[in-house]
């Protein structure tokens, strides 16, 4: 019995060892797939929802390039003027005050800025601007965004003028409108 003892605890050792090896190799694997798929995120889309006492919508799309993100759309329903509009933290649409969106996405801790500010939240977008129509249509370049750090995040649309200085979040009033940031196919081209 003495002898088989030793064996046991060998071959113990050595399926353990197993099994964490085999751990790793899975974890890594994950991580790999996820950057993989990050990597892939090209596209994305938003659709603008209505908060309490709103009629403003709009959709607005988000490409990918080497240098940042291009944020296309339009945003209809506005008053005429300025808009704030940022990225929020969280894409949760639950309150219809738009309050479950969070504040602006933030993750180094910055103050709020105008969007070519060198210290600003990566959320701060400025302002959009509408025309007596109450339409703005949106064309802008955000550099250094990666787009796969903000899907699943949202868009928020302000009632007021952001004055890319008031903190934490510009003065911009009331959240007119909000939409979450998804994943969207990349445009079919032409022939």
């Amino acid at each position: 019995m003495k002898k088989s003892a030793p064996i046991f605890a060998t071959a113990s050792v050595l399926l353990i060892a197993g099994v964490l090896v085999a751990a790793q190799k899975q974890s890594g694997g994950a991580h790999e797939h996820h950057a993989m798929d990050a990597a892939r995120i090209s596209h994305a889309a938003v659709v603008l929802t209505s908060m309490q006492g709103s009629k403003v919508q709009g959709t607005m799309e988000f490409s990918a390039s080497d240098s940042g993100v291009m944020l296309t759309g339009q945003v209809t329903g506005l008053t005429p003027g300025k808009h704030g509009f940022h990225i929020h933290e969280f894409g949760d649409l639950r309150d219809p005050a738009g309050k479950s969106a969070g504040g602006h996405y933030n993750p180094q801790g910055h103050e709020h800025g105008g969007p070519h500010s060198d210290n600003r939240h990566v959320g701060d977008l400025g302002n959009i601007v509408a025309g007596d129509d109450g339409v703005a249509t949106i064309k802008i370049n955000i550099p250094g965004l990666n787009l796969h750090h903000v899907i699943g995040r949202s868009i928020v649309v302000h009632a007021k003028e952001d004055d890319l200085k008031s903190q934490p979040s510009g003065d911009a009033g009331d959240r007119v409108a909000v939409g979450v940031i998804g994943i969207a196919a990349a445009p079919k081209m032409d022939k």
